[in-house]
């Protein structure tokens, strides 16, 4: 068997790669959704729009249940925190994604212009705020929240939803918005018919740098942020005990942990990924520029996971007080048996991942859509 410090980095790198794949996967549904009511010119370029994910987008929520469930099982004591601390914004973002599909199931039953625009209106709102708050919760992270544990390990949390819209947290908030609508506009390129994915290839020059700015500029915002640094921790083979260490505040996240340069790096890298993001559906390779745009979003969740190490969830009000990756673990019995079923399970998702991009690929046209809604 496995050790217990190397399962637990084991798990901390599973998290991480869970939350990139629903961010790449779902991301793309959540950043066309944002242009439903700005990008097509009528409805039948909307319900293509539409067509260009619906198909996958329920598949894609697998990612999110392995993330929430992952963090149940191998982190406990995470779990319980993240659901005290953003309960309020956990409920928006639960209350946009049962909208999605509301909206998607019920727009097209009605055909009055009222009707439609309301729930377009809806199902825009169910792509903006997930991709906001997300970044919000991120940039919280980073800025440390106000929890912290008595000497019985029971948690107090002392903030609520508005503590949480702080200048850098809404700044992360519009980095991960930017950064979804334009995985969004490049699947769109992808996807949708030529007049369309020339129209969103249009968009997506100003996004990409948009996101690219507003990234650099929360980098080095952080980059001038105290960071938590663990100064003193116990073995890595015992049981996990959030009290069991010492904790300041200090220097930078960039400096204080072992990966503050890998960070660095991802960074740099995301930003050219999506720069070349743009240029690719420019120059007429969609499929690159998704690629691209993949790539971008998967290093910028990365990035933040790797600045933060061994960090998992830091406390303003307690430095003491905060998870790491070797006190807010489960056991090394569950750590191990989970990652037996993670060992058999995660590549049949993967590989169903791949063969539903297969069977679903080509373009939406609109010739596609007036066939199949009757319409001559």
């Amino acid at each position: 068997m496995l050790d217990y410090e190397t399962l637990r980095i084991i798990w901390w790198l599973l998290l991480g790669v869970v939350i990139a794949g629903f961010a790449m996967t779902d991301g793309y549904d959540l950043g066309a959704l944002i242009f439903l009511r700005v990008l097509p010119r009528d409805d039948d370029e909307r319900i293509a729009l539409i067509q260009t994910f619906e198909p996958m987008w329920e598949g894609h929520q697998v990612w999110f249940v392995l993330g929430g469930g992952a963090t149940f099982a191998a982190w406990p004591l995470l779990y319980a925190a993240s659901f005290s601390g953003f309960y309020f914004a956990m409920l928006l973002v639960l209350l946009a994604l049962i909208v999605r599909p509301v909206g998607l199931s019920v727009r097209a039953k009605m055909p009055g212009a009222r009707w439609r625009a309301t729930w377009d209106g809806l199902l825009t709102f169910s792509g903006v705020v997930p991709a906001l708050l997300f970044g919000v919760a991120l940039g919280n992270l980073l800025l440390g929240v106000p929890l912290r544990y008595d000497n019985m390990l029971r948690m107090t949390y002392e903030g609520g939803l508005i503590g949480l819209l702080r200048p850098f947290a809404l700044l992360c908030g519009l980095v991960s918005l930017s950064m979804l609508a334009m995985h969004g506009l490049a699947w769109i390129v992808a996807k949708a018919h030529d007049e369309l994915a020339t129209r969103a290839a249009r968009w997506l020059t100003w996004v990409a740098v948009a996101y690219a700015a507003l990234y650099a500029l929360a980098g080095l915002w952080l980059a001038n942020i105290p960071g938590f640094r663990l100064d003193s921790a116990p073995a890595a083979d015992l049981p996990s005990h959030p009290l069991g260490k010492t904790v300041s505040i200090g220097g930078t996240w960039f400096a204080n942990g072992p990966l503050g340069k890998w960070a660095i790096a991802m960074g740099i890298v995301a930003i050219v990924a999506a720069l070349a993001c743009a240029f690719l559906a420019r120059r007429g390779r969609p499929w690159l520029a998704f690629a691209a745009s993949s790539v971008a979003v998967k290093l910028t969740v990365l990035s933040v996971g790797f600045a933060m190490f061994p960090f998992l969830m830091p406390s303003s009000l307690d430095p003491k007080s905060s998870l790491t990756v070797w006190d807010a673990s489960s056991s090394r019995h569950t750590l191990f048996l989970m990652l037996f079923a993670t060992a058999v399970l995660l590549p049949i998702v993967l590989l169903y991942t791949a063969w539903v991009f297969r069977v679903m690929r080509g373009r939406v046209s609109i010739e596609h859509i007036k066939q199949s809604h009757g319409i001559h």
